[in-house]
């Protein structure tokens, strides 16, 4: 294997807590190996750039101080796939390319990639073009990567809606009303189940599971008869409506994203029980702010390993957390095996135990 001087660093995809802790924990364990670390900005669209943005990361930058610090330092995109990269006029064109030619003016002997499914898997297929030498860090509030436990920014995302629920329990009661929380989950309903439970919610709703209108609505009117005057509800974002119609929203600049389902649920429970409602939608606050202490923890152990990983020639891995260790396992097995909720699992067994109705 050729001697490693040099390595690259990107971040890529939607920005979550923790990618700092990341990047500073790449440069230590580089800096040991007296390795140079190249911090790529703004992900692929860095490299398509010219001249290429990036700059050198020492010491000096990756500080104690940017473990607290929520988002990245490098920035990211979720936008221009290389592959078929948009035009102003509207068609699809490779620049691959590009993106190769980006890597090579570095002077790069390897490339560490953060990112959720798509994002890697549009870096592996880079690599592959281009013979780049790449390991793979998983990165999503979503929590869906296969083959990993825990991905860098679930454990934020789970603390913020979590606290968001605490918040709303209050006012809750206090107006004899039923509070509706929408949460982010592009897919999978992860971050609804696991902060449903641990904020005492009385309904959660995710989309690996159906539900009626009738049987929420049952739910609260039971709640009521038993002398509660409140209700918490966690729905996640790409739950469809009871007829299976997505609600999407639409953004400048950017493809539509889910968004409109907690007011489709409020209105219904609204309609069927006539109890008040409210709703609160989180959105990227759950993307944001200061790193829980196990987002750093685990941003801290992937960095290190995945820079383990290229100093014993161990390509085309992606770092994860297994059985309370870091494991490595092949990138392709880990984008190919989606982690949705699993309906037969111990968390939904845990919330069904506690009385919680999943509209089911």
């Amino acid at each position: 294997m050729q001697t490693i001087r040099r390595i690259g660093i990107l971040t890529s995809g939607g920005d979550c807590a923790g990618l700092n802790a990341v990047i500073r924990a790449v440069v230590h364990r580089a800096d040991s190996h007296g390795w140079q670390v190249v911090g790529i900005h703004n992900g692929t669209a860095g490299l398509l750039a010219r001249p290429v943005e990036y700059e050198e990361l020492g010491l000096n930058v990756t500080t104690n101080n940017i473990l607290r610090m929520g988002g990245t330092i490098l920035g990211t995109t979720n936008k221009g796939d290389p592959f078929a990269f948009p035009t102003a006029d509207g068609h699809l064109i490779d620049r691959t390319d590009e993106v190769i030619d980006g890597y090579r003016q570095l002077g790069l002997d390897a490339l560490i990639g953060i990112g959720g499914d798509g994002s890697l898997r549009i870096l592996r297929d880079l690599a592959a073009k281009g013979g780049i030498r790449l390991v793979a860090i998983p990165k999503t509030i979503d929590n869906d990567l296969g083959l990993t436990e825990v991905s860098i920014g679930h454990e934020t995302a789970v603390v913020t809606a979590t606290e968001a629920l605490d918040h709303l329990q209050p006012t809750a009661a206090s107006h004899s009303r039923v509070m509706v929380l929408e949460v982010m989950g592009r897919d999978a309903g992860h971050i609804a189940l696991v902060s449903g439970i641990a904020g005492g919610a009385d309904v959660i709703l995710i989309p690996e599971i159906p539900y009626s209108l009738d049987r929420i609505a049952a739910k609260i009117e039971n709640l009521k008869n038993r002398g509660r005057n409140f209700a918490l509800v966690v729905v996640a974002e790409a739950v469809k409506t009871e007829s299976g119609e997505a609600l999407l929203t639409a953004h400048t600049g950017g493809k539509p994203t889910y968004g409109g389902i907690g007011q489709y649920i409020s209105e219904r429970i609204a309609d069927l029980t006539g109890a008040e409602t409210r709703v609160t939608v989180l959105g990227h606050v759950q993307r944001g702010g200061t790193p829980e202490p196990r987002d750093r923890l685990l941003a801290s152990a992937f960095g290190v390993h995945a820079v383990d990983l290229i100093a014993a020639g161990k390509f085309d891995r992606m770092v994860a957390w297994q059985n309370r260790q870091v494991v490595d396992v092949p990138i392709e097995d880990a984008i190919t095996q989606y982690q949705a909720v699993d309906p037969r699992g111990t968390l939904v067994h845990t919330a069904r135990g506690l009385g919680i109705c999943l509209g089911d």
